[in-house]
């Protein structure tokens, strides 16, 4: 089995999540996918970051939909890091990556870049949002897509299936086996978020899942050894 190990915002557990410090740590540590989150700026830029607003993760207030990205630059992600947009990104690391969009709107601007820069290959799309799901899939033929959920039942598979994903990514402390199996029978991927703990690897192996999303790079190493 081709286990994958992923990384959650880069390394956030150790690095400024949804930095360029960050990304390339991931990359350094041998992840096999880094995973980022993107929103739209309020000039339309695709801005890597995970909440809606930039309080938490940065030394700024306010929405990110409210300001501009000339303004989004002036703000400190961390250690000095700014907030990084998605083209640099793919050009500061090799890895492929999993980006996370929060809407059909953030869908459209990045089906637009990974259509100019061909990253089909390279790129898997994932959303909380089964319409963002379909939209994707539906402007980039053939683009891998992935349908996030944290609290589901067995509906989330049929739920996948229906948007076009070819993976469910799951809320490791809720999946049951009834879950992995119903995903199995629809010939979906699993990966299990957030695996920091050798106790949810070992629950991540048991269940034979394809992946896991992790804070911490350790798990590539580890994950090795772990029946």
């Amino acid at each position: 089995m081709n286990f994958l190990t992923i990384g959650h915002r880069g390394v956030m557990g150790l690095e400024p999540e949804n930095t360029l410090r960050s990304f390339v740590a991931a990359q350094q540590a041998g992840l096999d996918v880094i995973e980022l989150d993107l929103h739209l700026s309020k000039d339309g830029a695709l801005v890597v970051m995970h909440d809606t607003d930039v309080d938490r993760t940065t030394d700024g207030t306010g929405a990110i939909a409210d300001k501009t990205l000339a303004e989004l630059r002036t703000l400190d992600a961390g250690r000095g890091e700014r907030v990084p947009v998605f083209e640099e990104v793919l050009d500061a690391v090799r890895t492929p990556l999993q980006a996370e969009i929060k809407d059909v709107a953030a869908a459209r601007a990045l089906a637009e870049v990974i259509s100019q820069r061909d990253l089909v290959s390279r790129v898997e799309v994932s959303s909380f949002h089964d319409d963002a799901v379909a939209e994707i899939a539906r402007l980039v033929p053939g683009v891998r897509t992935a349908l996030i959920a944290s609290r589901y039942g067995t509906d989330v598979v049929d739920r996948a299936v229906a948007a076009g994903a070819a993976t469910v990514c799951l809320n490791i402390r809720r999946l049951t086996l009834e879950v992995v199996e119903h995903a199995r029978k629809a010939d979906l991927r699993v990966i299990g978020w957030v695996v920091n703990t050798q106790d949810h690897l070992r629950l991540v192996r048991a269940l034979e899942l394809d992946g896991a999303t992790t804070d911490y790079p350790e798990i590539k190493r580890t994950g090795r050894f772990t029946a």
